[in-house]
This record gives C-alpha cells, sequence and structure tokens, in this order.
C-alpha cells in the first residue's frame, strides 16, 4: 500500500510513508468491475443507471472517469464502496467480491477507501481538527494516536493554522483540503474523488490536484476521480473512462484518448476543453489551399524542430491552421493541424510517420 516518500525536496513528507522492509510484500488494490450495472425503480418501472461494463482500475494508478450530467459516472464510483447497491454483476477488489460482503466484511472494506466529496461534506459545528479526527472517532482510535495523526494530516495539506477554525471560516480550496485529509485519516488503500474539484475556481482547482497528484506518488494510493471536465483528467490521471448515458463509450490511457479520441462524446470533451468549434474550423478549412494534417507530438519529440526539417527536405511549404503544446499529466505534448502546398507532400507526410509524429489527414 505505501510507497516510500521522497526526501529533501523543501516540502513535507506525507504521512504514513514508512518504507516496508526489504522484500516485504505490498498490498495495492485492483479494481474489477464484471457486468456490473445499476438501475432504479421509477414509477414501478426500472430505470437504466449504469448499463453492464467491464472495467479493470491498476493497483496504484490515478483513474479518471468522465461523462457529462446524468451519464452514471458518480453511481459507478459510489458502487466501488457500496453507497449504492448494484444491480447485477460484480464488483472485485484484490479478488474478493465486494456485493457478497456481509455488514462487517463491508465495514472492513470501507475502512480501506476514502472519499472526497464535491460539496466537502464538512460537520459545520466542528473545528478542522475534529473533522479530520472524526472517522479516527468512529473507528475507538485513542485519543493520544488521533491527536498526532490529525497534527500529520493538517501538516500534509498545510492547513496546521487552521485547526481551531470552524468550516464557515474557510475558503472553497481549504475546505476541500480539511476533506482530503479526513479521507487519509485511516490510511485507505484507495480514494475515491467525487467532482472534487467543480465547486472549485481554477487556481484553486490546480492546487488541489497537484496535492491529490502527490498523495499518489508519494504513498502509492490507488485514485478514482470522477469529473465532467476533461482539462482535470488531462492533469492529473493516467488512465480514463469516459460514459455516455450509462454506456462505457471509450477508455484507454489519457494520452491516447486525450490526443486521439474515438467515440463522439469524448470528441465533444476534448473540443471543449481546448475552447476549440470543430464545425467552424472545418469550414475555415475551405479557404485553404493544399492537403490538411492533425500532426501530434508526444514526450520530448515535443521540442525538435520536426516540421523545419521535413519542410526543408521536401520543398513542402506549411502554414499552420491551429494548434496546442502543453502537457499531460507529465508528459509534454503538442498537436498541430497544418496545411501543406507544394514540393514532396508524400515525401514530407511519410518523414512525419518516421520521425515517430502520429498523421491523421483531415482532407487530401
Amino acid at each position: 500500500m505505501i510507497r516510500c516518500c521522497r526526501a529533501g525536496q523543501g516540502r513535507p513528507a506525507l504521512v504514513g510513508c514508512t518504507p516496508p522492509p526489504v522484500d516485504a510484500p505490498v498490498d495495492r488494490e485492483v479494481i474489477e468491475f464484471q457486468r456490473l450495472h445499476k438501475s432504479y425503480a421509477v414509477g414501478g418501472r426500472a430505470i437504466a443507471a449504469l448499463q453492464p461494463l467491464d472495467l479493470t482500475i491498476e493497483a496504484g494508478e490515478v483513474f479518471g472517469i468522465i461523462g457529462h450530467s446524468g451519464a452514471g459516472k458518480s453511481t459507478l464510483i459510489r458502487l466501488i464502496n457500496r453507497l449504492e447497491e448494484p444491480s447485477g454483476g460484480r464488483l472485485l477488489i484484490n479478488g474478493e467480491d465486494v456485493t457478497a460482503l456481509d455488514r462487517d466484511g463491508l465495514r472492513a472494506l470501507r475502512r480501506r477507501i476514502g472519499m472526497i466529496f464535491q460539496h466537502f461534506n464538512l460537520l459545520s459545528s466542528r473545528t478542522v481538527a475534529a473533522n479530520v479526527a472524526f472517522p479516527l472517532e468512529l473507528a475507538g482510535t485513542p485519543r493520544a494516536e488521533i491527536d498526532a495523526r490529525v497534527s500529520e494530516l493538517l501538516h500534509t495539506v498545510g492547513l496546521e493554522a487552521h485547526a481551531s477554525k470552524y468550516p464557515a471560516q474557510l475558503s472553497g480550496g481549504q475546505k476541500q483540503r480539511v476533506g482530503i485529509a479526513r479521507a487519509l485519516a485511516t490510511r485507505p488503500q484507495i480514494l475515491l474523488c467525487d467532482e472534487a474539484t467543480s465547486a472549485l475556481d481554477p487556481q484553486t482547482t490546480a492546487s488541489v490536484l497537484a496535492l491529490l497528484g502527490r498523495i499518489n506518488r508519494e504513498l502509492g494510493l490507488t485514485i478514482v476521480l470522477i469529473t465532467h471536465e476533461m482539462d482535470v483528467i488531462r492533469r492529473v490521471c493516467d488512465r480514463v473512462a469516459v460514459l455516455d448515458a450509462g454506456h462505457l463509450v471509450e477508455t484507454g490511457p489519457v494520452t491516447e484518448v486525450f490526443l486521439h479520441p474515438q467515440h463522439p462524446t469524448t470528441r465533444r470533451f476534448v473540443n471543449e476543453s481546448e475552447q476549440v468549434d470543430e464545425g467552424a474550423l472545418h469550414k475555415d478549412f475551405e479557404a485553404v489551399a493544399g492537403r490538411i494534417v492533425r500532426l501530434t507530438f508526444l514526450g520530448t519529440d515535443t521540442y525538435e524542430p520536426v516540421l523545419g526539417r521535413i519542410a526543408r527536405e521536401t520543398g513542402v511549404d506549411y502554414n499552420i491552421l491551429s494548434g496546442r503544446i502543453d502537457r499531460i499529466k507529465d508528459t509534454p505534448y503538442g498537436q498541430l493541424t497544418v496545411s501543406l502546398v507544394g514540393g514532396d507532400v508524400q515525401a514530407a507526410q511519410a518523414g512525419f510517420v518516421a520521425a515517430g509524429v502520429h498523421l491523421e489527414e483531415l482532407r487530401r
């Protein structure tokens, strides 16, 4: 469950980060959905919120689930800790059938799973420290251990100076940090994030996502994060599943799904995040001469002068119609839509492919 912290980087080590003995086995949670589905009874008939799906979330990864309102993403994440009861199928965590657990088994499961909520769900009558302590009190932890753990967690999320404040005295970002500290209190192995940043401004969202990324790296937690924003997926997730009307329509590594979306719903999410009007862009293409291609650069190739070199070698002129250079989690990428005119266009396209650039023809 626990990976050793990196030391000496000018920031506090995350709590619960004692390295295991050499060669000691490390428990890591793998989540498997096997034809799992959920329906609700409405007016005497069953309404499907989540269609049968098969999905595996690997240990130690940040897995994103994205969908519009009503897509079934909240239902899916709440099935993991059985806040929602499935209508059928199986859910396995490390091979254990969660759907078959009795009350005691479910209680033990929930101690291994922390949850962060969209609207924080803090107790208004309790201080910051008391909110973080609450799950430990429910677990019957001795007071001295609670106090030490709360102190460590508030240090981790940067709220030591706010321990005696009440939720009403905090900003939205501070409230969410309290929620994160509370979710980590029992040293869970899985962390569920239910729209954890949707109530926050962009700057605060970035800081909360950075904290979640650090928690993932240094504690080795498996994080399952649901959102309706592709930019959140791009910043922090390793893999992503796209839901549409209760159906799983696309899944894969974020680099693949974000840069080469296959399903219309996924393409809409990507275009929204990049503020691209695909219809207007294609209309503009009508006034542009030449062959139009989309070039995708990944990793260090993003910063190589491949476009200029191939233009010189093949005599092709190019016109950049749109583009972006950014990062997907820690991986730099560039994506350019260009028109190629004159020279040897075929040789230019072959040169891009030989250089490891993904090329997609948009118009011949």
